[in-house]
């Protein structure tokens, strides 16, 4: 199992493309956190805003198709897509994530 931290715009841009991704059963489930504060440089200017923050459960095979959709639906033009493996966990919660996403 993997995470996938991504960071958007809103709450709308975040559940409409967490549901599209659910709908192709390329996640098992998505948490939101409401609402984050960034401080960040972004072409040579220091930047404050507000932002979502999605973690994704999922599966590595999924990965790029992940990435690919979020790129390409998503309104940031360098959205932050990171993976992070899961070393352990609950047996009965992996295999839940693993039985979730299709073949």
């Amino acid at each position: 199992m993997i995470y996938i931290f991504w960071t958007c715009r809103d709450k709308d841009e975040a559940k409409r493309i967490v549901h599209e991704l659910l709908d192709r059963k390329l996640i098992a489930c998505a948490s939101i956190f409401p609402e984050i504060e960034s401080i960040y440089r972004w072409e040579g200017k220091m930047e404050e805003g507000r932002e979502i923050k999605v973690i994704l459960k999922t599966l590595p095979k999924c990965f790029d198709a992940i990435q690919k959709y979020i790129q390409s639906h998503c309104s940031y033009e360098v959205p932050e897509i990171l993976q992070v493996d899961v070393i352990q966990g609950n047996p009965a919660y992996l295999a839940w994530v693993a039985n979730e996403i299709s073949s």
